[in-house]
């Protein structure tokens, strides 16, 4: 028996940001606070959103503290600025970091605490209240987080998050109009991290039929479109299907989880500062590489994604043709492919595998087991640039 969670309410498809005034009826709201990216209200990515508030007489509170990958300082910041504004609503718009740290303050508004008290890892605290309602708007096809009870903050040397059903959008709007001007390296960072979700959430010990059909489905829809929405951008049709695929691909690693790619690429973000997208871009190819044996039928399944041919191979050579794809597209769209690319040594390696091993919350989920010194050889082929099993 499975269980299927999702926000309740998904407005998606272009033009999707106009059932925003029906929400605010809805919610009678007065005033909103809103989070979002500097470089979004720079560039006025948002000023529409902005009209439509004043045009509805709604106070509003605009921060943007946002930084990639934020730190708990930046979190806690945030939510004291939201208990103090007598805001009846939170609203994110932007990338993962935007909209987690919306789902975080929106929540700890109405509990006791910091962002620390509530960690996975090292959290001792239990949420008890659900928090002001809030409304999630992503900027950029990838990250999910419009769809999940998840928000990531980075911590010294490693990542933690806060995860409860608290933290879930009251209301998800996945308007692909909002992704027209995103730069070709954010296009790519972003659908890499789509992909890896819907791969990910396709071989994780905890995938279902509906789940199966859903990352299937978001695989088909960014692998096709992907290199179009990074080189032509303006591509409206790579655009919109690039967006309903991250959307998919969230609703699918929502309930089935991710593994070994998230769980490794923690520490990249955490100890080098990697944004999230680029680390699981470049360690995608290595971890099928290890784990490919364990899920041999699906990775034949992802082949048939990749349009690669079939009749006459065996498995494994099924499987590593999917590997070799996977390497293919991160550096067809202008990604790194080995983390020596990023200043990372050798001699980084241990540090890696020990904030790696940590992430056990994800680790679990892999359906070939990563202890120790598969991390360690996973990360070392990382920075070699080799794959095991060529």
């Amino acid at each position: 028996m499975s269980q299927f969670i999702s926000p309740k309410n998904i407005y998606h498809g272009k033009g999707s940001l106009s059932n925003l005034e029906g929400i605010l009826t809805d919610l009678q709201v007065q005033k909103v606070f809103l989070v979002t990216d500097p470089m979004l209200k720079e560039l006025g990515v948002i000023d529409p959103l902005l009209e439509q508030l004043s045009n509805l007489n709604k106070k509003v509170e605009v921060v943007t503290d946002v930084v990639p990958e934020p730190p708990l300082e930046v979190g806690n910041k945030v939510v004291e600025k939201v208990r103090k504004s007598q805001a009846d609503l939170v609203i994110g718009v932007g990338g993962g970091s935007a909209l987690d740290l919306a789902k975080a303050a929106a929540v700890l508004a109405k509990n006791d605490g910091a962002i620390e008290d509530y960690l996975n890892l090292s959290g001792e605290k239990k949420l008890t209240n659900k928090g002001l309602p809030k409304v999630l708007i992503p900027t950029t096809a990838g990250t999910g987080a419009e769809i999940t009870d998840i928000a990531v903050f980075s911590l010294e040397d490693t990542k933690d998050v806060i995860t409860h059903e608290f933290l879930l959008a009251d209301y998800a709007i996945v308007d692909p109009v909002l992704t027209y001007t995103l730069p070709p390296k954010v296009t790519a960072a972003s659908g890499a991290d789509a992909l890896t979700h819907a791969i990910e959430a396709y071989t994780s010990i905890n995938a279902t039929p509906l789940t199966d059909t859903l990352a299937l489905d978001a695989m088909n829809r960014i692998i096709n479109h992907i290199r179009t929405a990074v080189w032509n951008g303006k591509d409206k049709e790579a655009r919109e299907q690039m967006s309903l695929g991250s959307l998919i691909a969230g609703m699918s690693f929502y309930n089935a989880g991710v593994a070994g790619v998230h769980g490794l690429a923690y520490p990249l973000g955490g100890l080098f500062k990697i944004p999230h997208g680029e680390s699981n871009a470049v360690l995608l190819p290595y971890v099928y590489d290890y784990i490919w044996p364990s899920c041999l039928k699906k990775m034949t399944n992802i082949a048939n994604v990749f349009n690669l041919p079939t009749d006459g191979k065996n498995e494994r050579d099924i499987a590593l043709d999917v590997v070799q794809s996977l390497q293919k597209l991160v550096k067809d769209v202008g990604l790194p492919t080995t983390i020596s690319e990023y200043n990372i040594t050798a001699a980084d390696i241990d540090r890696l595998t020990e904030n790696g091993i940590k992430q056990t919350r994800l680790l679990k989920r892999s359906p070939k087991p990563l202890d120790r010194e598969a991390v360690k050889e996973i990360y070392t082929n990382a920075y070699e640039g080799k794959r095991t099993n060529f």
